[in-house]
């Protein structure tokens, strides 16, 4: 089930913060024996690595240069920058705006493009992020759009980060998550959206072990 262009199949999974995707694709990945890519983790990285050395989100030419030469390590369940592990650091939703805000600048997107295509390896490999199916690998053999609504996103990473559900601290990662999402449709750069060939999985009503069980499906009918 490979494309004409890469010898190795692609299933290429997009989709906003919190809807799931990163979960399916680690799932669907292990299920296969493929290899995996968060993509999504690389420009957190950026932002965190950015943050940590002064650099704003919105100095190009710094931010381009910095992701070029970013030291990174994806280990079993963590992810270490320079060594120190910020698997818990990445996921916070500040480094995630700042993530959405260095993802709209040409040159890193540039500059991450083939670090994420080296992903790619025998036997194949679920790539999950915002243009997995639209830029970096157009070639998929399957595309899915997976998504949720916001406030279900939101209640999603508040119970991670043991939130109560109503809170102040609720209402504000709601209101992080429709700015993201908002900063993602509208970016001049690859906006977030669906490819007219992708599968569109709402993930509202469902939860992990039928999600990854519907891409598994829409694999075996290719």
């Amino acid at each position: 089930m490979s494309s004409p262009i890469s010898p190795y199949p692609v299933i290429a999974i997009d989709g906003p913060s919190a809807s799931g995707k990163g979960t399916v694709a680690a799932r669907v990945a292990d299920h296969l024996g493929w290899a995996y890519l968060d993509s999504g983790a690389l420009y957190r990285l950026t932002a965190l690595a950015a943050q940590q050395q002064d650099v704003a989100w919105d100095d190009e030419v710094s931010l381009a240069l910095l992701a070029q030469h970013l030291p990174v390590c994806f280990g079993e369940g963590c992810v270490l920058l320079a060594g120190a592990d910020v698997t818990e650091a990445i996921r916070s939703e500040a480094v995630g705006m700042g993530a959405s805000a260095v993802a709209k600048l040409p040159a890193v997107r540039t500059a991450l493009l083939q670090r994420q295509r080296d992903f790619l390896k025998a036997p194949g490999l679920v790539a999950d992020g915002r243009d997995m199916a639209s830029v970096v690998f157009p070639y998929a053999v399957l595309k899915i759009f997976l998504t949720a609504s916001a406030p279900v996103r939101a209640e999603r990473r508040a119970k991670q980060l043991g939130v109560a559900v109503g809170s102040a601290e609720y209402t504000r990662i709601l209101q992080d998550i429709e700015k993201r999402d908002e900063a993602d449709r509208n970016r001049s750069v690859a906006p977030l959206k669906p490819t007219a060939d992708a599968h569109v999985l709402d993930t509202s009503n469902l939860d992990i072990l039928h999600s990854v069980q519907k891409v598994l499906d829409w694999y075996q009918q290719i």
